[in-house]
C-alpha cells in the first residue's frame, strides 16, 4: 500500500489570538464551516500571543492548528508568524474576537485572481466607534494620497491576499496592530491589485477590551504611513515639503520688501535654497526606493500559480 499523500491546502485562514479564550472556539468553528466549502482541504491556524487564559486550548480543541508566542509580541508579530507557517495559496487574516462575519471569507476570497489582494472594508452597518470612524477617514485619505489610489478602509484586519505576494512584504510588517496599514499601502505602491468587499463589523464578542489606543496608535498609523511614502514613492513626501519651503521664502522676501520697506535679507535665500536641497534629497531618494525594489523583485522567488 502507498503512504497517504498529503494535499495542499488552497486556503489558509490566519487568526491572531490574545486572551480569546472564551470565544475562540466558537468563531473557528464558524470558520472552518464557510471555508470548508470552498476548500476541503484547508488549514485553520491560531496564533496565540501570549495569551493568560486557555485561548490555545480551546483553539486545539476547535480543530485549529495552534502556535504560540512564549509571550505577548504584538497584533503584527502573529499574523506576521502565520505568514511565515502558512501552507496555503491564498491567505486570509481574521480576528479571533468575532467581530467579522466568517461568511464573509467567500466574497472576500472569490475575488483572489483578478485582485492580488480583497480587503474587507467597514460599511455604515458597522457597529464601530465614532472617533476611529473619524480616524479612519482621515488615514484612508493620506493614504489615498500617498499610494495614487483610493483606499477605502486602511486598518481592516479582515483581508485575504496571494501567499507569495504577503510573503515578499511580511519583512516590512511592523508588530502591532499598524500592520494592515503597511502591507495596503506596500502592496499598491509595488503595482499589485487591490480590492475591497462591503461587509460589516460586528462589536467584539469577546471581554477583552480593545487594545487599540487612539492618540498612541494613531500617531503610530500617521508615521507608518510616512514611513511607507518614503520607503516606495519618497517624491510624495519632500515636493511637498519642498514647495511650501520655497514658497515660505518668497512670501517672507516680499514681505519686507514691500510691507516691512527692508531689504530682501538672507532668511528668504536661505529658504529658497533649502527648497531647492530639499527637492534634489527627494530625487535621489526616489532613486534609491526604485533601485531597492527592483532588487528585491529579482530576490523574489516565482510568483506561485495561482
Amino acid at each position: 500500500m502507498q503512504p497517504e499523500k498529503k494535499t495542499s491546502p488552497k486556503i489558509t485562514v490566519i487568526i491572531p489570538a490574545f486572551n480569546e479564550g472564551e470565544v475562540i472556539g466558537g468563531v473557528i468553528e464558524r470558520i472552518r464551516a464557510v471555508v470548508n466549502t470552498l476548500d476541503p482541504d484547508n488549514e485553520i491556524i491560531v496564533i496565540d500571543d501570549g495569551s493568560k487564559d486557555n485561548t490555545a486550548q480551546s483553539a486545539r480543541d476547535a480543530g485549529a492548528r495552534v502556535i504560540e508566542h512564549p509571550y505577548n509580541i504584538g497584533n503584527g508579530a502573529a499574523v506576521k508568524t502565520g505568514i511565515r507557517n502558512a501552507r496555503g495559496k491564498i491567505l486570509v487574516t481574521i480576528d479571533g474576537d468575532g467581530q467579522h462575519d466568517p461568511n464573509d471569507i467567500v466574497k472576500l476570497v472569490n475575488r483572489i485572481g483578478p485582485y492580488d489582494m480583497v480587503v474587507g472594508s467597514r460599511n455604515r452597518a458597522s457597529d464601530t466607534a465614532a472617533h476611529r470612524d473619524v480616524a479612519n477617514r482621515v488615514f484612508n485619505s493620506l493614504a489615498t494620497y500617498v499610494s495614487g489610489r483610493k483606499i477605502e478602509d486602511l486598518t481592516s484586519g479582515f483581508r485575504a491576499i496571494k501567499a507569495h505576494i504577503a510573503r515578499q512584504f511580511v519583512y516590512l510588517l511592523p508588530n502591532q496592530f499598524s500592520y494592515p496599514t503597511t502591507i495596503t499601502l506596500s502592496v499598491v505602491r509595488a503595482g499589485y491589485s487591490l480590492g475591497y468587499e462591503s461587509i460589516r463589523f460586528a462589536r467584539r464578542e469577546g471581554k477583552t477590551k480593545s487594545k487599540i489606543k487612539p492618540l498612541r496608535d494613531g500617531l503610530r498609523f500617521l508615521m507608518i504611513i510616512l514611513k511607507i511614502a518614503v520607503f516606495y514613492a519618497p517624491l510624495k513626501i519632500f515636493v511637498p515639503v519642498s514647495i511650501f519651503t520655497f514658497l515660505l521664502g518668497v512670501a517672507y522676501g516680499l514681505m519686507r520688501i514691500f510691507i516691512l520697506n527692508a531689504p530682501y535679507g538672507q532668511t528668504s535665500a536661505l529658504l529658497m535654497s533649502t527648497a531647492a536641497l530639499i527637492f534634489m534629497v527627494g530625487l535621489v531618494s526616489e532613486q534609491i526606493a526604485q533601485l531597492r525594489f527592483d532588487r528585491s523583485e529579482s530576490n523574489n522567488p516565482l510568483n506561485e500559480d495561482e
